[in-house]
């Protein structure tokens, strides 16, 4: 079993974003630039492209492209920091934050569609399992 588990995870982290994406489709948005944006607003509007990028797990020049395509949808806007010249400060727009309402209730029907049958214990025992992972892998640096 344990060979198998990274294949699985992959499956369903691939499978989500597919769905996902087509479920966001009309919008004109993809899983990459809806989990951006969660990214953002969960994660405490005023972040830095650095900090969100380490937040996310991803390099910094994949985020400028989200970045880019958000802000040209009007959805996320750049501030100037005003502690550093150099940095920007990445805020969700009013329409930004209306347009997250949309994108979550859509993520959550899928959500519970792929979660169905399975029991708030499994699900927490999951969660815990990939927390426990993720600490691993911290150790390996």
């Amino acid at each position: 079993m344990r060979d198998q588990f990274p294949f699985a995870v992959a499956r369903v982290t691939r499978r989500w974003r597919k769905m996902l994406d087509e479920r966001l489709k009309d919008l004109g948005v993809t899983q990459a630039r809806w989990s951006t944006m969660v990214y953002l607003e969960k994660g405490g509007e005023g972040l830095t492209q650095r900090e969100l990028a380490s937040l996310m797990a991803i390099e910094n020049p994949t985020l400028v492209r989200l970045l880019d395509s958000l802000e040209q949808q009007g959805l996320i806007e750049r501030r100037p920091c005003p502690n550093d010249r150099r940095a920007r400060r990445l805020h969700l727009t009013d329409a930004g934050r209306a347009f997250m309402n949309d994108l979550s209730g859509r993520a959550e029907v899928l959500r519970e569609e792929m979660l169905e049958g399975i029991s708030d214990e499994e699900i927490e025992c999951t969660v815990k399992v990939f927390h426990k992972i993720l600490e691993n892998a911290e150790k390996q640096k």
